[in-house]
């Protein structure tokens, strides 16, 4: 045993573990501070007990009257120069443009100490300690605070799904044994990730998760979690292979009846430790249940993300021509959610963009964002890429469960895609940083695409037009001519998905009474050409039997109602 005196703040040590036929070093399971030597590049524990502790201003924050609207942010990557950000960086120059953007919900990512950048945050090696490369854990309860501070509430992204295969760094072989905290054998190697997986039918295993998510949210004062790789745990094929095309693949043999388990004590603890937390599920497979109360029978989380709408729009463009998009098609896409559990709608998170995949924007220009997007560019594509990527993301808030979500950056339209740096890029930071440049030029159009978001947002914040359990409806549609109309409480969604058609006095199916035309999205300050006139007011009534207003529809546009009467 150590004397008292034996360790003081800011050693570093690591453990020296014996077991039969072996010994090794190992860094403590529970480590809370773990960093890494810039010159030799090695992993050790160290001694956190500063003299002064965090004060903090805000102890509690609650979302529950409100829908999330979601920032999901890698600390790493936010800033701009070439280089690893900070949480001090992000709280400065970042927070503020979310707040000021309008999202209500911050979600960090790559939280949770991991020894490879480069995994994105995904192979985590110490499960209590906040990463040392973007600062302190001061630091980072400053970030979180300031947010409360700013009306955002934080939650953060929890791999409970599997855990890095490091040795030293990590949990594996951390006694000598495959089976302290993972399964033994090939049940115990998930091989598309290279990484451990865990034994949830373990009791000092459940303790572990479980102390950890109670850790992050009594320590950092988190909000709620994005819980990662939820299919992962949920199947012992790991969602690998089968389609999920039948309620009979839900509830074979493939279940790990024991990750279940795990899903519904977490959720219950977290729940029960702060009701006002939030607990989304990364889920690809749909399981029924899966945002339903543990109390009624389900797992717990509150909300879903709606995973499959990036998968179709980025399908869509890719393989279907803009005259060939079926708008009936497009809104069961959009639609296609069980009625009882919330769910978060998305164009693109992280996934779309890492390591070679394409932004939505740069899967629109492509490389004539290089050098066409300068204010006094004329240019086809980029016109067609504005157009689209301001339709897109406005369709799919307004027909989104409770929720919506975009990940940092393509708000605004950042070019390119994301990788970390690695041996492949001679290490470079240049695809893993974020150009706010870009968006804060005027001469430039990227500006038009934010600002576009940042108006769509603001009406949803303040109509409330995701909340009250309102669901979308959709009272017109007209596949040949690509039009149709979205409801949302009393605010209606027109576009014009056509790329080349405009129509005038075209008839649309809407309820009886009045409409004010709040915005557009081919007003000049979006990026569109101002063909449609500001200010209008419409009446609907009856036209040969059919109750609509008439509207000028210009091609690959949309336009906002509200009913006032």
């Amino acid at each position: 045993r150590l004397p008292a005196d034996a360790l003081k703040h800011g050693d570093i040590y690591r453990l020296r573990m014996y077991w039969n036929g072996g010994e090794g070093d190992r860094i403590p399971a529970w480590g809370r501070r773990v960093v890494q030597d810039p010159e030799t590049l090695i992993f050790n524990a160290q001694v956190w007990a500063p003299e002064k502790t965090y004060k903090w201003k805000h102890k509690t924050f609650s979302l529950l009257e409100k829908c999330p609207l979601i920032y999901e942010a890698h600390i790493g990557m936010a800033q701009e120069r070439e280089g690893v950000g900070t949480y001090c960086e992000f709280r400065k120059n970042i927070l503020p443009r979310v707040v000021e953007e309008g999202y209500n919900t911050l979600q960090l990512m790559a939280i949770m100490e991991h020894p490879y950048y480069g995994s994105f945050g995904y192979h985590v090696s110490s499960f209590f300690a906040p990463s040392s490369r973007f600062g302190t854990p001061e630091e980072l309860k400053e970030l979180i605070d300031a947010a409360h501070e700013a009306g955002l509430a934080v939650i953060m992204d929890i791999v409970h799904s599997h855990s890095v295969s490091n040795e030293v760094e990590g949990l594996s072989l951390f006694d000598g044994t495959e089976y302290q905290y993972f399964h033994e054998g090939a049940r115990g190697k998930h091989e598309a990730w290279d990484s451990r997986c865990f034994n949830y039918g373990k009791t000092e295993v459940l303790h572990f998760l479980l102390s950890n998510c109670r850790y992050w949210l009594d320590e950092f004062h988190i909000d709620g979690f994005r819980f990662d790789g939820v299919t992962s745990m949920l199947y012992l094929h790991h969602g690998l292979g089968p389609a999920f095309d039948s309620y009979d693949r839900y509830f074979d043999s493939s279940v790990d009846e024991d990750a279940v388990s795990y899903i519904m004590l977490a959720n219950k603890l977290i729940h029960s430790l702060n009701p006002d937390a939030m607990t989304i599920a990364e889920d690809v497979s749909g399981m029924p249940g899966l945002g339903a109360p543990v109390e009624d029978g389900g797992l717990g989380f509150d909300y879903k993300l709606a995973m499959g709408l990036p998968d179709y729009w980025f399908k869509l463009l890719k393989e279907v021509k803009d005259e060939d998009w079926n708008m009936e098609e497009m809104m069961l896409e959009l639609t296609n959610r069980r009625s009882d559990e919330k769910s978060i709608s998305y164009v693109e998170c992280h996934d779309q963009s890492i390591v070679g995949g394409k932004t939505l924007i740069f899967e629109l220009i492509d490389a004539d964002m290089y050098f066409a997007m300068s204010k006094n560019d004329q240019n086809l594509r980029v016109e067609r890429g504005i157009a689209l990527h301001n339709m897109i993301r406005l369709a799919t808030v307004a027909t989104a469960g409770q929720g919506y979500l975009t990940f940092i950056g393509n708000e605004f339209g950042h070019p390119e895609w994301v990788d970390f740096p690695r041996e492949g890029n001679d290490w470079s930071h240049k695809y893993a940083r974020r150009q706010w440049s870009l968006v804060d030029n005027l001469e430039l159009k990227y500006h038009y695409l934010g600002d576009f978001e940042k108006e769509f947002l603001h009406l949803f914040t303040t109509k409330k037009l995701l909340e009250h359990n309102q669901w979308a409806e959709m009272p017109f549609v007209n596949v040949s001519d690509q039009i149709i109309a979205i409801k949302r409480g009393d605010v209606f969604f027109i576009f014009n998905f056509n790329p080349a058609h405009s129509f005038s006095d075209y008839p649309i199916d809407l309820p009886e009474g009045q409409y004010e035309l709040l915005f557009n999205s081919d007003e000049q300050r979006f990026g569109g050409m101002d063909r449609i006139q500001l200010g209008q007011r419409f009446l609907a009534g009856d036209l040969d039997g059919r109750v609509c207003i008439k509207t000028y529809l210009p091609p690959r546009t949309c336009m906002v109602l509200n009913k006032i009467i």
